[in-house]
């Protein structure tokens, strides 16, 4: 099974919050062809990029900070409608108020079956007081966490926040959580690498960076030697790319060292990748999906 664990889809740009639009206008480059501009990250869209998939993550968003927030009722709704294939990450910002409840609307109400979230781009250090008390409730119910680097949306995102090293703490404190690292958290490769061999909980996804094969190729070098490549997930990062575009270029990832002594990744390394069993690792039951298909439309959009 082919599991794409990190793509996107909106409504409009707009809800990307304060600087995304200029991001998001600018011509994207896949694995080395010429540059494209992107699709519009509506749901039509995503279900043909990401067809090649078996389930397929969706991501939500949500900052205070940004001016941002995709709706959960619209990623929950969009999974709903394609309960076999679809399942929903809600967007928290673990400094809003009422961030705890929230996590139990999305849960409870809106069946999405884990959370993303965007230090950096929400303005918060990872081991903050209120997203401790986020990361608490998450691992309590079983929910795991994506963490989005989001250092590209706007020039007001703060890098620092977005270090790898800095979930260490979180990590520690809640060695039972999952946690999902994306982007393999570029540009700090070697931080996520030592973060995966460090904590058994912690994976790392390859959103965004098979979109540009030398970067893609040196980190799963690294990740292979350090030999914490058994701790990515496939990621396509739709709309910015498809998920068969990222696994041709996982694939053949290797012709990057063809005539010359650099290393190769191991074939069934790749192979592990493309059909690692996420829902497995991440202890997302098999049936969530058929849960939120049989939930009744009106327990889930209730206001929260």
């Amino acid at each position: 099974m082919i599991i794409d664990c990190h793509t996107h889809v909106w409504q409009s740009p707009e809800q990307l919050g304060d600087g995304a639009l200029a991001e998001l206008s600018r011509p994207t480059v896949i694995a080395g062809q010429k540059m494209r501009l992107l699709p519009q990250a509506d749901t039509a869209n995503h279900l043909l990029a990401t067809e090649a998939a078996d389930r397929v993550f969706v991501l939500g968003f949500k900052s205070t900070y940004l001016g941002a927030a995709i709706p959960n009722e619209y990623i929950a709704d969009y999974c709903r409608e394609h309960a076999d294939r679809m399942v929903g990450f809600a967007g928290i910002d673990p400094t809003e108020n009422d961030a705890l409840d929230q996590v139990m609307h999305v849960t409870q109400d809106l069946g999405l079956r884990g959370l993303c979230i965007c230090p950096a781009a929400q303005d918060f250090h990872p081991s903050d007081t209120r997203a401790m008390a986020v990361f608490e409730r998450a691992a309590a119910l079983h929910l795991p966490v994506i963490f989005y680097p989001g250092t590209h949306l706007s020039p007001k995102t703060k890098m620092e926040y977005a270090r790898p090293h800095l979930l260490d703490e979180v990590a520690r404190s809640f060695p039972n959580l999952k946690i999902v690292l994306s982007h393999l958290g570029y540009p700090w490769v070697d931080e996520a690498l030592v973060l995966l061999g460090k904590h058994q909980n912690v994976y790392s996804d390859l959103a965004a960076l098979l979109r540009r094969p030398w970067i893609a190729y040196d980190s799963l070098v690294r990740a292979h030697q350090l030999q914490v490549i058994d701790k990515l997930l496939f990621g396509s990062d739709f709309p910015f790319t498809t998920a068969s575009e990222c696994i041709e270029t996982l694939y053949t990832i290797n012709q990057m060292a063809m005539g010359t002594n650099m290393p190769t990744i191991p074939r069934e390394s790749l192979r592990g990748i493309v059909e690692r069993d996420v829902m497995g690792l991440l202890g997302i039951p098999a049936s969530s999906s058929r849960m939120l298909a049989s939930m009744p439309k009106q327990r889930r959009v209730k206001a929260g």
